[in-house]
C-alpha cells in the first residue's frame, strides 16, 4: 500500500522542514503548502490521507483553508490536524467545530504529534520498545 501521505500546510519553511524530517524519518511521504491558495492545489494533486494546517497563513487563514475543504467532497474526508502558535479556547473550539480532528498549540511535542497523527490515520500507537539483550552466561 506504501506510506502514507501527509500535506503540511504552513508557511514557516523552518516547521515545514522540522515537520517533514520527523515524518519521514517515521515512515510518511511529505508534500507542502506555504499559504492557503495554494493548500487546495496540493491537497487535489496529491490526494493526502493526512492534512496538517497552521491556522495563520498568507492569502487566507487555516479558518478558510478548512472551508474550501470542505465544499469538495474529494477534498472533505480527509482528517485534518491543526497545529497553530494562536493560543486560546476559542481558537481551539472553532478549529475542531470547523471539522479538525485535533488541535495542537506550537511549539508541538514531537511524540504527541506522532500519537496524534496515528491515532487519526487509524493506526496502531506502538508504546515504546525496550531492547533486552541475552548475555548468556559470562
Amino acid at each position: 500500500m506504501g506510506n502514507k501521505k501527509i500535506l503540511i500546510i504552513e508557511d514557516d519553511p523552518d516547521v515545514r522542514k522540522a515537520m517533514h524530517i520527523r515524518l519521514k524519518a517515521n515512515q510518511y511521504d511529505t508534500f507542502f503548502a506555504a499559504d492557503a491558495l495554494s493548500s487546495m492545489v496540493e491537497a487535489r494533486k496529491n490526494e493526502p490521507d493526512l492534512i496538517i494546517l497552521d491556522l495563520g497563513l498568507p492569502a487566507g487563514d487555516g479558518f478558510v483553508v478548512m472551508e474550501r475543504l470542505a465544499t469538495v467532497p474529494a477534498l472533505s474526508v480527509i482528517p485534518v490536524i491543526v497545529v497553530s502558535a494562536r493560543a486560546g479556547l476559542q481558537n481551539q473550539e472553532r478549529a475542531l467545530k470547523a471539522g479538525a480532528k485535533a488541535f495542537l498549540q506550537k511549539p508541538v511535542d514531537n511524540t504527541e504529534l506522532l500519537a496524534v497523527i496515528r491515532q487519526t490515520l487509524g493506526e496502531s500507537v506502538q508504546p515504546e520498545k525496550t531492547t533486552v539483550h541475552d548475555l548468556g552466561s559470562l
